[in-house]
């Protein structure tokens, strides 16, 4: 049985853990002030180029994504999702947890728009109801679109001119920015946003993610909130040492253009096949729509979501390719797909 079912089914990329087995009796400072930390930072201030951000390291995408919106918002204020957010499906309630209410909004292909934002605006005016105040996005988003380079211009001109914080979910961001049909840069995200993160757990990483907090704001006292939080880790120097491994050179795009490129040899098979997808997904993950009948015979040898009922005859499921996925386990599924179509 092999998985693909999601990209954190395997450990870590070995050039992490033999990072961190040459530091591991090396003696440094707790909770994130470390030497590897702080250099970690600093490769990553280099490759956004801006040292005009905070970066902190959190073990976890909802920790990460919780104690910023959290931290971010005020007790009567809310954030704005798209309705497939992952704050608004698999967090748990976390963020509501927090005292804040999450603003659902259909959006389209994953993603939201100013026209999605400007309803919720004008559906809460006044202090009877929760104030809208930060848009959450992710990229790629929850089922595996991406957002272009004038879609976030275009969201952060109309969060700076109706004060609202852009806060965007990074959990595979690697993915995103490695996409064929992407052209962002990870340098133009400080002007674009106010606060994002760079995913490890997902792309190569035995845990941790990257936060980067970009507007001013923003940034006094995070720490006390991590603490708080409890995600103040005293042995911090863990994440630092992986990031800082990730980021010596192009390893974190290397590892994100193999998930691409896997998932991109799945994709060219099922196209070729005729087949339909749920949604438009550039990225690692693919959500081709198939009979139930094979879905029954993948099922036998594969792992993989079943994501939503599509009529009474088949459904869409969800193929996910990691950093590490094999490309002869790929080989034979789409082998194994050949037969089965």
């Amino acid at each position: 049985m092999y998985s693909f079912k999601n990209d954190y089914s395997e450990g870590a990329h070995p050039r992490i853990l033999n990072a961190l087995l040459e530091n591991n009796l090396v003696q440094d400072e707790g909770y994130g002030e470390d030497r590897y930390s702080k250099e970690a930072m600093e490769r990553i201030k280099e490759k956004i180029g801006s040292n005009n951000v905070d970066i902190h390291f959190i073990s976890g995408g909802t920790q990460t994504n919780l104690i910023a919106i959290s931290a971010f918002l005020r007790p009567h204020e809310a954030a704005i999702a798209v309705s497939s957010g992952h704050i608004l499906g698999h967090e748990t309630g976390a963020i509501e947890a927090t005292g804040h209410k999450i603003l659902s909004v259909e959006g389209k292909d994953g993603k939201l728009a100013p026209t999605d934002l400007q309803g919720v605006l004008g559906g809460h005016p006044d202090e009877h109801m929760v104030k809208p105040k930060l848009v959450y996005i992710s990229n790629s988003t929850e089922i595996g679109s991406i957002y272009t380079k004038s879609e976030l211009q275009d969201l952060h001109e109309f969060c700076q001119r109706n004060q609202l914080i852009l806060y965007m979910d990074g959990a595979r961001l690697g993915s995103a920015l490695c996409s064929e049909e992407n052209d962002l840069q990870l340098s133009d995200l400080p002007k674009l946003v106010d606060a994002f993160y760079i995913g490890g757990t997902k792309n190569g990483a035995l845990i941790g993610e990257a936060l980067v907090i970009c507007r001013d704001s923003l940034k006094e006292d995070f720490r006390y909130h991590i603490k708080q939080k409890g995600a103040l880790l005293a042995k911090g120097r863990l994440m630092g040492v992986q990031f800082l491994e990730l980021f010596r050179d192009n390893l974190f795009f290397d590892l994100a253009n193999h998930a691409n490129k896997m998932a991109g040899l799945i994709r060219e098979e099922l196209n070729s096949a005729n087949i339909k997808f749920l949604t438009h997904s550039p990225s690692n993950q693919i959500f081709p729509i198939l009979p139930n009948s094979i879905i029954t015979e993948l099922q036998k040898n594969y792992a993989f979501h079943i994501w939503e009922k599509v009529d009474s005859d088949s459904s869409a499921i969800r193929f996910v390719t990691s950093w590490a996925t094999k490309e002869e386990e790929v080989n034979s599924l789409i082998e194994e797909l050949k037969r089965l179509l």
